[in-house]
C-alpha cells in the first residue's frame, strides 16, 4: 500500500466514526467507548517481513492472567513472539494451541490483573447492527499508538460453507459479513464490537473471491469459538483436519513435479525453486519462486511441515495449493498425471 492510500484509508475511518458522532446524541459515550476497548486490543509481531508477507497483525484479551485470541497465521510461526500493549509495553508471548478448523490460536503473557473480553458475555448481533472494528490495519501502531478503528454495519449473518466454491477456508460456519473495509493486512484477529463495546467477534483472514477477485470482509461470531478456546487453554485442541494415518502411497513433492530450496534450516521458506516440465505443477501455473501456505485447509509454514502435509495425501488425489506471488495469494488444483 502507498503513503497516499494509507493516509486516505486513515481518514476514511476518521471521517467514518466523525460520521457517526454527527447523527448520535451520544457522541461523548462513543468516544468513552473506544477508550475502555483499546486497552484489550494487543498488536502481535512474529514471522513475516519478506516477500509481501506482513509480520504483524492484531489480537486481543480474553482473560486477566493474560491469554490472547488471534488469528492463526504464519505470524506466529516465530521463536519469538512480541505483543505490543495499548501503553506502549512490549512482552513476549508463548503460543499455548491452535485450533485449525476454526484458524484461531491463543497466546499467553505474563502477568495479571489485564482489562478483557469475555467470550461467554459476547452480544449476538442482528442484520443491520452498527459495529466497530478495531485492528492493527496496516501496522501503522508502532509505539504506544492506539490500534485503528473502523464504523460500519452487519451486512448479513450467513454460513460460510464454501471449501469446494468461491473461497477457498476450512472454516465451515456462521460469519458476519461487514459493511465495512476489514479485510487488510494486519487486521486478522482484531475485535468486533458492537456500539456499546460489547464484543461480537474475531475479525477473519484475508479472503478471496476466487470467481471475481472480490475480497470478503467478515468476522467470527464470538460464540462460535469459546468451546475451542477452553480447549486450547486446557491444552486439548482440536487435531488437525488431516488423519494421521498415512496412505499406502503418499503424494510427493516429486509426483507434483516441484522442487523446493534447499532443505538447509529448521524452518527452511516453502519457496519453489523450479517445476519439472509436464508435471501437475506445471500444469497448474505454479513457478519458480511462488511461497506456498496452503495444502487443501491446512497451513504450511516450513519444507518439514509441507511435505508432512502432502504425505497424507494419497497420490492420485487433487490437491489444492495456495501460495503468495509478487504479494498476492492465488490458488491452483493440481491433477495427478495418470500413470
Amino acid at each position: 500500500m502507498t503513503r497516499c492510500n494509507l493516509i486516505r484509508c486513515s481518514a476514511f475511518a476518521i471521517l467514518s466514526l466523525v460520521a457517526v458522532c454527527a447523527h448520535t446524541s451520544e457522541a461523548a459515550s462513543l468516544g468513552d467507548v473506544i477508550r475502555d476497548v483499546q486497552p484489550k486490543m494487543v498488536k502481535i509481531y512474529g514471522a513475516g517481513g519478506i516477500r509481501g508477507l506482513e509480520a504483524y497483525q492484531s489480537g486481543f484479551l480474553i482473560s486477566a492472567d493474560g491469554h490472547i485470541l488471534t488469528a492463526f497465521s504464519y505470524v506466529l510461526d516465530s521463536d519469538v513472539i512480541t505483543i505490543g500493549f495499548n501503553d506502549g509495553r512490549k512482552l513476549e508471548a508463548k503460543l499455548l494451541g491452535i485450533d485449525h478448523q476454526l484458524e484461531v490460536a491463543v497466546l499467553k503473557v505474563a502477568g495479571s490483573d489485564y482489562p478483557f473480553f469475555d467470550l461467554r458475555q459476547a452480544a449476538t448481533p442482528t442484520v443491520g447492527t452498527r459495529v466497530l472494528a478495531f485492528s492493527n490495519l496496516f501496522g501503522v501502531a508502532t509505539g504506544e499508538e492506539a490500534v485503528s478503528v473502523l464504523h460500519g454495519s452487519v451486512a448479513t449473518i450467513t454460513t460460510l460453507a464454501a471449501r469446494r466454491g468461491a473461497f477457498q477456508t476450512p472454516y465451515q460456519g456462521p460469519v458476519y459479513v461487514l459493511d465495512a473495509m476489514t479485510n487488510n493486512p494486519g487486521a486478522a484477529g482484531g475485535a468486533l464490537t458492537d456500539m456499546r463495546g460489547q464484543l461480537l467477534g474475531l475479525l477473519g483472514k484475508e479472503l478471496r473471491n476466487s470467481k471475481n477477485n472480490t475480497w470478503l470482509n467478515y468476522a467470527l461470531p464470538a460464540n462460535e469459538l469459546v468451546e475451542a478456546i477452553e480447549q486450547i487453554k486446557a491444552g486439548q485442541a482440536r487435531p488437525s483436519a488431516n488423519p494421521a494415518k498415512r496412505p499406502d502411497r503418499p503424494l510427493t513433492l516429486a509426483d507434483l513435479g516441484i522442487v523446493m530450496l534447499p532443505n538447509t534450516l529448521d524452518r527452511t521458506p516453502t519457496y519453489v525453486d523450479s517445476v519439472r516440465s509436464g508435471s501437475p505443477a506445471a500444469a497448474a501455473g505454479i513457478q519458480p519462486d511462488d511461497l506456498i501456505v496452503y495444502v487443501d485447509e491446512q497451513l504450511v509454514q516450513s519444507y518439514g511441515s509441507l511435505a508432512t502435509e502432502l504425505g497424507h495425501l494419497d497420490r492420485d488425489a487433487e490437491v489444492h495449493l495456495r501460495f503468495m506471488r509478487d504479494g498476492i495469494l492465488k490458488e491452483a488444483v493440481l491433477k495427478p498425471n495418470p500413470e
